[in-house]
């Protein structure tokens, strides 16, 4: 059983950055599908961010050229780096992940296997 865990959420002013980390147990990462998801309850959950077995990014109207997804692949985690960030991007943000070895699309990133509880992110003065 894969097990995925999310860190890094908090409070932060609008305008500002915050890093979220996943960590993946797991031996290596490289072969895996990877995404960041927000939920504002009682909303539905979307995907803001992915990337494929080859590195390949893909982002959300909403966040892109403000967030950006990457991966350390020697300690099995990735990251959501947000950057000017809005009251509006408030929400719980969870990760996800899969073993994905043919890569996988926007549409696949719903369908990962494997996520975490979820961190709190609050932008507010």
């Amino acid at each position: 059983q894969i097990k995925v865990a999310e860190s890094g959420g908090g409070l932060v002013q609008p305008g500002g950055s915050l890093r979220l980390s996943c960590a993946v147990s797991e031996y290596t990462i490289n072969n895996y599908c990877l995404g960041w998801f927000r939920q504002v309850p009682p909303l539905a959950q979307e995907a803001v961010a992915a990337m494929d077995s080859r590195g390949s990014t893909t982002y959300a109207d909403s966040v892109k050229g403000r967030f950006t997804i990457s991966k350390d692949k020697s300690a099995k985690t990735f990251f959501l780096q947000m950057n000017s960030l809005t009251p509006e991007d408030t929400a719980i943000y969870t990760c996800a992940a899969d073993y994905r070895p043919r890569g996988c699309t926007w549409h696949d990133v719903n369908s990962l296997a494997y996520h975490g509880q979820g961190t709190q992110v609050s932008v507010s003065s």
